[in-house]
């Protein structure tokens, strides 16, 4: 047998038993009623945003001032504005802009976060020391009071809300992976590299950084609904999204005006965000559950 039969035979047994790994997670996932629901609401909240265009009855910002107010119908499903937009359509359009919200928000934090754990928790000493410190003082102030601060220091919009939460998620990600890299590099496989030769670098992103990916993902996973009801909550107090943009915490706060009367403005864009974060809540349980070694190990 040549070597490069023997290692073509040994990519495909690998690539059989991640393909097996897979499988297995995704019934551990499923075989739970409470995390089942949670991926389904995941995956129904994806598949609306991605085909956001071929859902949407009317366009999300036709202003017909005659048809301001309308009751929910089998026109306009959930009613109009006090512009005569579609509420329908724009909380489907808007669950676009709470999506790409969260993931950039959690993108951005969860590499810093992950860069700087990993780094300090890996060399110890006096720079973990420093690292911690600047991360405690993040820590120190309530995440939504920082992000308001930094999102009015930068300006309104969307953009400035993704830069503000970034800036308060990411020392959370840093605590995390340097708890879980105290505990790594501790390890004998950690030792062997480092007398193999191993450059430092290699270590941590070759060794001890793929033992961190399923910490990460169960908090990502976890956070990203927190992410859309934080930057709803911006929206709603006027520092995120701006008019005319279908974001639901804004639209919660127009409607808000006129609730008593016009119940259904508010109420559609609130079940959004309900739902949303219900999901990923219930997903993020599920993944704690799947990644969990003492699980899977029964």
């Amino acid at each position: 047998m040549t070597l490069e039969s023997l290692q073509s035979g040994l990519r495909e047994e690998e690539e059989a038993s991640s393909l097996q790994e897979i499988r297995y997670m995704a019934h551990l996932l499923f075989s739970n009623p409470i995390s089942a629901i949670g991926a389904v609401g995941v995956l129904a909240l994806l598949f609306v945003a991605i085909f956001a265009p071929y859902i949407i009855t009317h366009d999300p910002f036709a202003i017909k001032l005659s048809d301001k107010f309308l009751p929910p119908s089998r026109e306009h499903l959930f009613g109009t504005d006090h512009l005569g937009r579609d509420v329908f359509s724009r909380v489907i359009w808007g669950s676009r802009i709470s999506l790409t919200v969260g993931f950039i928000t959690l993108l951005e934090s969860s590499i810093v976060g992950t860069l700087i754990g990993l780094v300090s928790g890996f060399k110890g000493g006096i720079v973990d020391s420093i690292m911690m410190r600047i991360t405690d003082i993040f820590l120190a102030f309530p995440s939504i009071v920082l992000a308001l601060a930094v999102a009015a220091a930068l300006g309104r919009g969307l953009t400035s809300v993704m830069v503000a939460l970034g800036i308060t998620w990411w020392p959370l990600y840093a605590r995390l992976i340097r708890g879980q890299t105290l505990s790594i590099r501790e390890e004998q496989y950690i030792e062997v590299a480092r007398l193999s030769g191993a450059s430092n670098i290699r270590i941590m992103f070759r060794h001890v950084l793929p033992n961190c990916i399923a910490p990460l993902v169960v908090q990502v996973s976890m956070d990203m609904g927190f992410t859309i009801l934080a930057a709803a909550s911006m929206g709603f107090l006027g520092i995120g999204a701006q008019p005319p943009s279908p974001e639901w915490g804004l639209m919660c706060a127009i409607g808000s005006r006129y609730f008593l009367q016009q119940w259904w403005v508010s109420t559609f864009p609130g079940l959004a965000i309900f739902l949303s974060v219900m999901a990923f809540n219930l997903l993020g349980d599920g993944m704690r559950d799947v990644l969990d070694p003492r699980l899977r190990r029964g």
